[in-house]
Order: structure tokens, then sequence, then C-alpha cells
């Protein structure tokens, strides 16, 4: 059976951010195949010697414990040795796996409701890119015969339970952190720590009370909930003003489902936006590289705070090539961040004589301190912090259950290959609400910049069935309404 085919006929397939499908249509047979599909890619390049040790990890959602079951089992009866970490963040996980010179897998589904999961793949050195996706979807696998139903569950008796929890990965991943920051630098702030259902609730407690500061915790749950720091619902923004009312807090942090993308707000519980937080954090850790996907708001550029900037298309794949290019172009501090707040290593970073290890896949804990130390140091609010940036303000949502190749069909008419045209069209579509369109950039999806200097970019999620719509302006209540307008008119393309 080759990988490739199994991705068509189950419906899971590649995103940006590893394999990604219904959780009832990632079965016990598909996960095994996929596992032993990466597995046998990874040994063929020599990554993986016999016997070798894999690590896997996982999210809280109900279907991440039976994935990981599967994908244990997988590294077993090839004849590798599975290290189960627990549930810890993708960060710890890739992190670890790095450190100890093995590949890693981390079962989630990020952000998105937990009827849905997938499975994130990382090399030895790192995430896998494109090209090894290619590799992976043309293994050719054989399936034990007799051990799946016909539904693709474990017949009885032909599936081992996980091996016991080894806790290294988690302790590397806190130690991270406490060994590169000053001992007690938080100490004075007092910290509200929204926790849900995020993987990384644990660790960001460890370390920011580690490194001084007051926690107190707030929102735990048990049930998942897919908090989506690109498209924050309604109902978070009402629990971080909430929370904030009472004045005690310099800010609230929350991570995603996978701990991999940070939610910070300021000391008035309003919650700043993934590209902001990324400026920010770049420019307390000194980059002289950033490599950020198109869709980022451009205050970047106007900032005027970085020497090399490269935009890339959506996803952590393109950014990490991006960050190499920028290394070997001589850059010492290079980053990347996403929309998402995800934020990237590509380069070893000191600080006071104390080294922190590159880490080029997104996290979410080193964005919070970073962003917490950047204000104490200059004595400033959050809100002060994050209004010294250019006045560039973004907004973004989707639209829910909207079919991929829908969005591609209409987003098409705008990138025809003739500039006048895709002008034109894109004019047709937004019926003169913004004013006359200058350009359109193909980069990914559809981003279409009007004469007023405002920017609306369309695009398919790579993740789930969702339409995405990312508007800039040069004030935010400019920006919701654009969006708010988008999002109108593109619900007119499900007719």
């Amino acid at each position: 059976m080759q990988i490739g085919d199994l991705m068509v006929q189950s419906g899971v397939q590649f995103g940006t951010s590893g394999a990604r499908g219904l959780a009832v249509e990632m079965t016990d047979r598909v996960c095994y195949a996929y596992t032993l599909g990466f597995l046998q890619y990874v040994a063929a390049s020599g990554a993986l010697q016999p016997g070798g040790e894999v690590a896997l990890a996982g999210d809280y959602r109900p279907s991440t414990g039976r994935i990981l079951a599967a994908c244990a089992q997988a590294v077993g009866d090839l004849g590798y040795r599975p290290r189960y970490v627990g549930r810890i963040p993708s960060p710890a996980v890739a992190a670890f796996g790095m450190a100890q010179g093995m590949p890693s897998l981390m079962v989630t589904g990020s952000h998105i409701p937990d009827d849905r999961n997938g499975i994130k793949f990382n090399l030895p050195t790192g995430e896998i890119m494109k090209e090894d996706e290619a590799g992976i979807r043309a293994q050719v696998v054989e399936l034990p015969v007799g051990a799946f139903t016909a539904e693709g569950a474990w017949v009885p008796g032909a599936a081992r339970e996980l091996p016991p929890e080894d806790a290294a990965g988690y302790q590397a991943y806190v130690a991270r952190y406490l060994d590169f920051f000053p001992a007690g630098c938080l100490a004075g702030l007092s910290i509200g720590l929204y926790e849900h259902s995020s993987v990384a609730r644990d660790a960001f407690y460890d370390v920011l009370t580690g490194l001084g500061a007051q926690v107190d915790r707030l929102g735990r749950s048990e049930v998942f909930i897919p908090v989506d720091t690109e498209a924050i619902r309604p109902e978070d923004v009402s629990l971080g003003r909430q929370w904030a009312a009472s004045g005690q807090y310099q800010a609230l942090v929350s991570t995603d489902g996978d701990g991999d993308r940070p939610l910070v707000s300021d000391e008035r519980g309003e919650w700043l936006r993934g590209d902001v937080t990324g400026i920010l954090c770049a420019r307390y850790l000194g980059a002289d590289g950033v490599a950020t996907p198109v869709s980022c708001n451009t205050a970047l550029e106007k900032s005027g705070w970085f020497p090399a900037i490269r935009r890339t298309r959506i996803g952590s794949p393109y950014v990490i090539a991006s960050m190499a290019t920028l290394v070997g172009e001589g850059l010492t501090r290079v980053v990347g961040y996403e929309a998402n707040g995800g934020f990237l290593t590509a380069t070893d970073l000191t600080r006071a004589g104390r080294r922190l290890p590159a880490l080029p896949t997104r996290d979410a804990l080193l964005v919070a301190i970073a962003l917490l130390l950047a204000a104490r140091e200059q004595g400033i609010p959050l809100s002060t912090l994050a209004a010294g940036l250019p006045p560039r303000f973004t907004a973004s949502d989707r639209l829910k259950d909207f079919p991929t190749e829908l969005s591609r069909e209409h987003l098409g008419a705008l990138n025809s290959g003739n500039s006048q045209n895709d002008l034109k069209a894109a004019e047709v579509l937004f019926g003169g609400r913004f004013g006359p369109v200058v350009a359109i950039d193909n980069t990914d999806g559809v981003r279409i910049t009007f004469a007023s200097g405002e920017i609306a970019h369309l695009r398919p999620s790579g993740n789930a069935p969702e339409l995405r719509a990312y508007t800039e302006a040069d004030s935010l209540e400019r920006a919701w309404e654009m969006n708010r307008q988008c999002l109108e008119l593109l619900a007119g393309w499900r007719c």
C-alpha cells in the first residue's frame, strides 16, 4: 500500500502542519500506516538506525490516546523503540528529539475542533519539510495481515498499550527556559494563566513561577476547547477582559491546544495578535534576520528594526526554509514567526553568557517570556509596548465548513496570470467597498492591496475546510470592519 493512495482514500492528508483529518477517519490502520511510512523514510535517509528510539507525545483531545497507541505499535513492529514522553507541547517533543538525535511525532490537531486530529512528524533535525512530505507519500508499507477490522480498528488482542511515560522531554523543555533566562527575572509580576485544555499549561506554570512570577491558574478545562490564536473566540475575548478587570495582572498568557502558538494579553485583557507579538519578540531577542509569511502585519518592515526580512508562503516549512536562506547569507540571529504567533529560531541565541539552542519549529513559551521581560525592562505596560509599533492593524477570521476546492475555484478567478484582468476581477469582487485595487500578490492565496494602503488577503486553510480572510488597515476598527465585509462577500460563494 502506498501512503499517497491511503491519504486520498482516507481523507487524512498533509496540511501546513502535518497530517490532519477527522478523528473517525484517522483510524488505527491509517495512523499505523502513516507512522510506518514516516519511519521508513527516515531510515532510508540514514537518520534512524536499527533499534533506535522514536519519541512520541500528544495533546488532550479524546482521540489522542488511541492514535498514540497505534503510532507506538508501528514503531515497535518496525524494530524501533517507542519512547513515550507524555502529553507535552509540540515544541517540547521536537526539541527533545533534536537534542537526542531521534525522530519524533506529536499527535495533535492543534487549534481545530476535537472531532479532528493530526500527526506532526519531526526528523532528528527538526520539522519535516515539503520535500519530506513527498518522500513519505511515496513510501509503500505492509500492514500486518488480519490485524484490523473492515472499519480500520484493531481486532481484539492485536494492539499493545503505550509504553510507560518518560518525563525527560517535559523536564528538558522547562529547563530550556529556566537555564537561559536569569533567575528571578519575572519576580514581582502577577500573571494570569489561561489554561483551558492546552497541553502546555503545566509547562507555562512551572517556567513562569520558576522565573519568579506570581501565577494564577485560570479557566482550566478537562473538556477540549479549540482555542485559535488567529481567530479568537468571542468567549475568550470576554474572559480576557473579565480576568483583567481586577487590575491585578500585568498580562494574561495562554496557548492553543498543543502549545506552539502563544496567546498573550496586555494588562487590560486585550489579546495581542500573533504577528504583533512576533515583531516584539524578534526585537527583544535582537534578531538581524526575520522570516514571516506574507499574511503578517507590515509593521515589520515599517519598524525599521531588522536588517533583513523575508516574506514566505503560509506554513512553518516555508518559514524554516526562508530562515535557512538568511543563515546562509551570513546572518547570526535569525528568527521567524507566523500570524498565529508561533515563533521559531534558526540560530542559537546568547545572553549574558547563556545559550538558548535553536528551535526551528513553532514555540509559544519563548514569546510570553520575551514580551514580559521587554515591558519590564522598559518600565512600561504591555499595552504601551505594543503601541510602540507603527500604526498598522490586522484582523482575521474564517468561514468554517467551507470546502477547500470551492475556495480554490473562486480564488482562481483572481489568479489568472494576467495582472490587469486580476485587478479588474478584484475590483468587481469588492464592488468598490475598499477603493481601487493597485496590486495583487499570489504568493499564498490572494493578497489584495488597495490605493489607500489597506489590504485584504483571502486564503483557504491548509489544515481544515475553512476559508480565511486577513485584513490590514491603519486602525483596528477599520481592519475589523473590512474583515466583516470580506466574510460577508465570501459567504456568498457558498451558493
